[in-house]
């Protein structure tokens, strides 16, 4: 194999014990991607070590793999074959990662599911993947899914089986098992199973947010996922000692990318089912958590609670803050107490595509999402005429590497339109990428507001609004003005207790911003309309705000 036909290869930091690799020069590659083979390779390594822990449920890996293996061989005997997509509908839970693991044991495809996705939400998904078979929980609040199942499978041809996870034990029809039955008749039938092309197969479809239209189904291959994991663990320097606090949903590419890391590096996951701030630290103190990953607002709220500064947090070591923009104050404040580096990427790439690291200058660790992973690279695009951009130009963010996904399921002529003529895809994110390869995120191409002619970056407006006392979160969005194009709206959530106008606001940024910066409007909310990965839905808010001034 020559550095020509072999892309994305890897350092050998990168693959650590795992074994059955080539070389190319200096670099090497994986003779094998497919997740149930390396993760055999851990349980063979060690087998009595902890993988899984929740509540008082503790499993090692050769307990995670044997159930696995079990269902696996269950779900065989009810005709699940290799490519058939097997959709899991649960919270943070051991028996989702079981779940996964059997999926990528058969060859079969995941379908991650947001538990508390609407009845016509989880029916189109599971419409448009075709599902075989659905993984849920019994329950989960109010909601009863055996019931909601019930009309689902009645209504979906595609869908041939449920497997309930609960502590119910009763009387199901042939369609419908619960989970630990299945586990258990697997384990009395258990056989050789045929795997999957294990650099092609699809391992993941995972469905988008849907933040500006009905979501897209996201194919990720065992190869994307499992290479972006080994290359972002060794940036964190992730070993077998490590104890990760996986408190970022599951059916997220962020919290599949947790699970995966922590799995091929050999350590333990720590399941939070619902993130809560002060059962996440009192995990972090009980369990000695070295790693803790999340979005900008579990950190926020963990320093907002009001034991955190008697927390006994020093085993934290690193972990990854992601999912929507990071503020330099808020990293900050972050890294007094754990060294976290600040990654950027999508569910179309695998996902991480840049992230900071310990030897960056401190000033770009904390400004920019760092350098691009080992293999991919990252160019701009200029968003008139498509050409590619070097070095210190402003544009359309376009990434090229093995973790790219291969496709949207289902959708040709939408992926078509994603990926430029040099194969690069594009992220719909504006950046700017200097002489170096530090990438500075400047937000949303879709989220640009033109007012008068000028260009305005939500972002960094936000930025600004979320360093007052008084607010708490904010959103910048465009709404449209027949003069100037676009007014600037500021909806801003103000701190419990606080009294603030929007006058005041407006003058906050007086001395920070040009006067074309300062926004013409200032709206305030008790909460914003969020996606299930916790993204605002800018659409649905200037919807809000666009009826307000047309009753006006």
């Amino acid at each position: 194999m020559s550095e020509a036909t072999c892309t994305g290869l890897l350092p050998l930091a990168a693959v650590g014990s795992l074994k059955g690799y080539g070389r190319v020069g200096e670099r090497i590659y994986l003779t094998t991607y497919r997740l149930a083979d390396l993760f055999a390779q851990r349980v063979k390594q060690h087998p009595s070590r902890e993988c899984l822990v929740q509540d008082s449920r503790r499993l090692t890996y050769e307990q995670v793999d044997a159930d696995a293996a079990a269902l696996a061989t269950a779900l065989r005997d009810l005709g699940i074959e290799a490519g058939d997509r097997i959709a899991v509908d649960l919270p943070n839970q051991p028996e989702w990662i079981v779940a996964m693991l059997a999926a990528a044991r058969l060859g079969a495809v995941v379908v991650p599911l947001n538990p508390f996705l609407g009845y016509r939400e989880l029916k189109y998904q599971l419409r448009h993947a075709e599902a075989s078979l659905a993984v849920a929980v019994e329950s989960l609040g109010e909601l009863d899914y055996v019931e909601v199942f019930d009309d689902l499978i009645a209504e979906l041809p595609d869908l041939q089986y449920l497997v309930l996870v609960g502590e119910d034990d009763f009387w199901y029809d042939d369609r419908v098992f619960q989970f630990g039955n299945l586990v258990k008749r697997g384990r009395r039938r258990q056989g050789q199973l045929t795997n999957l092309d294990p650099e092609s197969g699809p391992l993941a479809i995972l469905y988008t947010s849907g933040t500006t239209g009905k979501p897209k189904g996201v194919v990720l291959t065992h190869r994307n996922l499992v290479q972006d994991a080994l290359l972002t663990a060794a940036v964190l320097g992730l070993s077998e000692s490590d104890r990760v606090l996986a408190a970022v949903p599951l059916f997220t590419i962020f919290g599949v990318h947790v699970v995966i890391m922590t799995l091929l590096k050999g350590g333990t996951l720590v399941l939070q089912e619902k993130f809560d701030t002060a059962q996440s630290m009192e995990l972090v103190e009980s369990e000695g958590i070295t790693v803790l990953h999340g979005v900008p607002t579990m950190f926020e709220l963990l320093m907002r609670d009001r034991s955190f500064g008697s927390r006994r947090l020093a085993t934290l070591r690193t972990g990854i803050v992601a999912g929507s923009p990071v503020s330099e104050d808020l990293v900050r404040r972050i890294r007094e107490w754990c060294q976290v580096q600040i990654a950027y990427g999508l569910t179309e790439t695998g996902p991480t595509v840049t992230i900071t690291r310990d030897e960056d200058p401190s000033e770009l660790r904390a400004t920019t999402v760092g350098r691009s992973l080992d293999g991919v690279e990252v160019r701009v695009v200029d968003v008139k005429t498509g050409d590619l951009h070097g070095p210190e130009a402003v544009g359309e963010l376009a990434v090229r590497g093995p973790n790219v996904m291969a496709g949207y399921y289902r959708m040709p002529t939408e992926t078509g339109r994603s990926f430029t003529k040099e194969g690069f895809f594009l992220t719909g994110d504006l950046a700017i990428i200097d002489e170096r390869g530090y990438v500075t995120i400047l937000g949303r191409r879709s989220e640009v507001i033109i007012r008068g002619g000028y260009n305005i970056f939500p972002r960094e407006l936000e930025d600004i609004l979320r360093t007052h006392p008084a607010v708490d979160d904010a959103c910048v969005i465009g709404v449209p003005n027949a003069i100037l194009g676009e007014l600037i709206c500021a909806c801003v959530i103000p701190v419990e207790g606080a009294i603030i106008t929007g006058d005041e606001l407006r003058d906050f940024f007086r001395d920070q911003v040009a006067d074309y910066k300062i926004p013409d409007l200032v709206r305030f909310f008790d909460a914003f309309p969020m996606t299930g990965s916790g993204k605002v839905k800018r659409r649905e808010l200037a919807q809000v705000v666009g009826l307000e001034l047309s009753a006006k």
